[in-house]
């Protein structure tokens, strides 16, 4: 288009040659605002489509989430454009400057888009931001050989290898961009296995396997990225097998225990468990422990190699319910039969009381000062509280003991005094 416009100029006796740059520039300005306004228009339309993609991979709402969307996209679309506009043609300086500012502030925009999209520090946004903003207008209309090397000169020699300040900031740039890339990949993971059809310990296996799988892909295209050679490292892996094999031994054990608990589905989150002097249900099944909730609201984080070792008592490991049993005495001059149909009944108006099995009541024997009955109902839901269920019952068994006079009685004891010496008075008053 510019050749042809050149042509036609000189074919009119018009002199270009001292004006072309500038009307090339006119026309990257041009490209420019076209590129914005097509980046402002998709991101018009396209934006709020992205959005409900991104609710719906990743599980998150948020106007926040969604300007930034936008503004990401109408950015992308602007240095992409504007990417193939600087490479269809060789343009002029001025044109080229245009084009690749540009090109250079959008990318840098982006980024900081991305980086604080992830939950990452605006700091670091603002950084990596202005970093990638400086690169790119370096690397586009400046000598950038020169400034890599001014930069790989500040730094020291380690063996064969050598750390200089411009290693330090590619390898810092890449595991930001890296890190930030996995997070997105690593909250739609586990938004779409947490909505999946598994139980709850295989959604919990799932995350935490595509939580390392997409790491441990981060870490390898990291060091590809940066073009560092793997057996460089095998120094390195024979140091950390060593502390594994001493320092980090139990955080290794409990990393392994956790997975295995999880594989066997001995344990799953909601869960109640008692081990110990710990009695509540599994709220999380983390790297290292996992949480148990009690009915108190304490929260006690047990060693996952605890579990595989200790002794645990699962109350809802085959099947969720639960039989509860609730002692209770009554006076020795009750009607028995009338007593235990009251407490039957007791159980039945509490709606947690399972219908099947039926609750039953059990004599158990004559006590001391009291007939000792059991009452034996089961239910389903022990992780809304075995406690208050107990304080219910025996509430319920209160009003109607109470209703119809059956005596709950308290000890007694009768002392008879044979005799006594002559010397001791005995006044009564």
């Amino acid at each position: 288009m510019l050749a042809s416009l050149n042509k036609q100029l000189q074919e009119l006796g018009l002199e270009t040659q001292g004006n072309t740059p500038f009307i090339e520039g006119g026309i990257a300005v041009g490209l420019v605002a076209l590129a914005l306004t097509a980046g402002w228009y998709l991101s018009k339309y396209i934006g709020p489509k992205l959005r409900l993609m991104w609710e719906a991979r990743a599980g998150y709402e948020s106007e926040i989430a969604g300007r930034r969307i936008r503004d990401m996209t109408r950015r992308f679309v602007t240095f992409t454009m504007c990417g193939l506009f600087l490479a269809a043609y060789p343009w002029s300086d001025i044109a080229e400057v245009v084009l690749s500012l540009t090109i250079a502030v959008t990318m840098g925009l982006f980024t900081n888009d991305l980086i604080r999209g992830v939950r990452m520090p605006d700091w670091l946004g603002t950084v990596m931001g202005f970093g990638v903003f400086a690169l790119g207008a370096i690397g586009f209309v400046g000598d950038i050989d020169t400034i890599r090397a001014a930069m790989d000169q500040v730094g020291v020699d380690v063996g064969s290898r050598r750390i200089s300040l411009l290693l330090v900031v590619t390898i810092a740039m890449t595991a930001v961009i890296l890190l930030a890339v996995a997070r997105v990949l690593m909250r739609m993971a586990n938004h779409v296995i947490g909505n999946s059809q598994l139980d709850g310990a295989q959604k919990v296996l799932g995350q935490k396997l595509a939580t390392v799988a997409i790491l441990a892909g981060a870490f390898v295209l990291g060091l590809d990225v940066l073009g560092i050679d793997l057996t460089a490292l095998a120094f390195f892996s024979g140091a950390f097998g060593l502390a594994i094999g001493f320092g980090m031994q139990k955080t290794v054990g409990n990393l392994i225990a956790g997975i295995i608990l999880l594989m066997d589905r001995s344990i799953k989150p909601g869960d109640v468990i008692a081990v110990g002097d710990s009695f509540g249900w599994v709220n999380k099944i983390g790297v290292r422990a996992v949480s148990v909730l009690t009915r108190e609201g304490k929260e006690h984080l047990i060693p996952n190699e605890d579990l595989m070792t200790r002794e645990v008592e699962n109350w809802s490991y085959s099947n969720p319910n639960v039989r509860i049993s609730i002692p209770v005495g009554v006076s020795y001059n009750t009607d028995m039969d009338h007593a235990i149909e009251l407490m039957k009944q007791a159980c039945e108006d509490i709606p947690r009381v399972l219908s099947h099995p039926k609750p039953v009541c059990w004599m158990l024997g004559f006590g001391d000062n009291s007939v000792d009955f059991e009452i034996r109902c089961w239910i389903k839901d022990p992780q809304s509280g075995v406690g208050n269920f107990r304080a219910a019952i025996l509430k319920r068994v209160w009003d109607l003991f109470k209703e119809h006079e059956i005596e709950i009685p308290f000890p007694q004891r009768d002392v008879h005094i044979k005799t006594l010496p002559k010397e001791t008075k005995v006044v009564l008053e």
